[in-house]
């Protein structure tokens, strides 16, 4: 079986975790504070924290900005849910802007979710394609809220050019540091990564903020540790209520093994992806969202967007793929669609959110695919597009 993306576990990753167990501290220790000083020196932020998962993450971010009962934030509906989970678990409500073509968050449809009660937009970058930072960072400085990113998917991507045009132009970077564009993760009020196995990198589980505000690191630092800080060796206090949202040392070291390897590993997953963005192009079955100029994917996800016309055909497309020994997977069912939600605030429709749900299937793109392995997952999808029954597909 081809899986849709897995993780790529090394002798070095193996040695690493080893020499970590080996250690005197396996959780707080030397190591953690070694892959978060690697984190945000790799993305370009003062801090990163980090986390036992990205929606410990969310969670925790949601509440050093102050996120409480009676808020509200603007989010993307096609997000894992834990995006508007963690909103809920601070006491918050969820409002959803629609979408572009290739899955993010359209910034025309957010001013028509904004409220009185907004704290935050939560742009999410889906399967590593940057979302459109300028606008939205615009959007938020107008309403005076916060702009966060879910960048759960998107370890390793940069901004376009234009973005980063933009960036140095309102001096939120500086070129003359770096010859590269801006690291998603940069340019957000804060970012939340996820380390999750079939991420750019992994921890087993794990997640991390990363922000250049003083107040907000130190706030998710006491957040993930119970609340407390040590005044002495024994004696310590707390300060507010916390969690234990640590992530240890052992987990760390393979965080920080994994990334030295991150752009290799990315690198791969693109020469991929540009394979098939070329044995796709011009077909008749299928699109595939384009990078913009300068833009670099992490390629967490290659999503394809079958046409109107084979929808009602994407469950057959999906079993015969697994018949051929390839798995995918869709990405994602909008969170508006969940009984929960669905519960709390009624029937929701938003129509690109609708059609990218009906249309879009992930299929394998990871760093452990061979070339054959990536021809023959092209060529099966194909092959198999050209032979569906679409007769009963009404298209509006």
């Amino acid at each position: 079986m081809i899986p849709y993306s897995r993780q790529s576990i090394t002798e070095a990753d193996i040695n690493a975790v080893v020499e970590a167990l080996k250690g005197d501290i396996l959780t707080a220790g030397e190591i953690v504070d070694k892959f978060e000083a690697a984190l945000a020196n790799y993305v370009g932020t003062k801090h990163a924290v980090v986390l036992n998962s990205a929606t410990s993450a969310l969670h925790a971010l949601y509440l050093a900005i102050g996120l409480k009962s009676g808020d509200e934030i603007v989010t993307t509906p096609i997000t894992f849910a834990a995006t508007a989970n963690a909103a809920l678990m601070a006491g918050a409500d969820v409002r959803w802007a629609d979408i572009k073509f290739n899955g993010n968050i359209d910034p025309q449809k957010i001013s028509a979710a904004i409220t009185p009660c907004t704290k935050a937009i939560v742009a999410v970058d889906l399967g590593g394609a940057p979302v459109d930072i300028a606008p939205l960072y615009e959007i938020a400085k107008k309403h005076g809220i916060a702009l966060l990113n879910d960048a759960s998917h998107a370890l390793g991507s940069s901004y376009g050019d234009e973005a980063a045009a933009w960036a140095k132009q309102n001096s939120l970077y500086h070129a003359e540091k770096s010859e590269k564009n801006p690291k998603v993760g940069s340019l957000a009020l804060a970012s939340v990564f996820s380390f999750h196995p079939i991420k750019p990198i992994t921890t087993l589980e794990g997640g991390a903020v990363l922000t250049n505000d003083d107040d907000i690191a130190t706030k998710v630092r006491l957040l993930r540790s119970h609340g407390i800080t040590k005044r002495t060796a024994w004696d310590s206090q707390m300060q507010s209520l916390g969690y234990n949202y640590r992530l240890s040392d052992v987990a760390c070291a393979l965080g920080l093994s994994q990334l030295g390897r991150l752009d290799e590993m990315i690198a791969r997953r693109n020469e991929i992806a540009n394979f098939y963005d070329d044995k796709f192009k011009n077909n008749h079955y299928f699109s595939t969202p384009m990078l913009k100029a300068g833009e670099i994917s992490s390629r967490h996800l290659y999503p394809i967007l079958l046409h109107p016309h084979m929808h009602c055909a994407k469950q057959e497309l999906y079993d015969r793929l697994k018949e051929a020994g390839i798995i995918t997977q869709v990405h994602y069912k909008p969170t508006y669609k969940f009984e929960l939600y669905r519960a709390k605030y009624g029937e929701i429709e938003l129509k690109n959110a609708e059609e990218f749900y009906k249309a879009e299937l992930s299929i394998p793109c990871h760093q452990g695919m061979s070339d054959d392995e990536a021809k023959f997952v092209a060529s099966t999808i194909l092959k198999l597009c050209q032979k569906l029954d679409t007769s009963g597909c009404k298209v509006r």
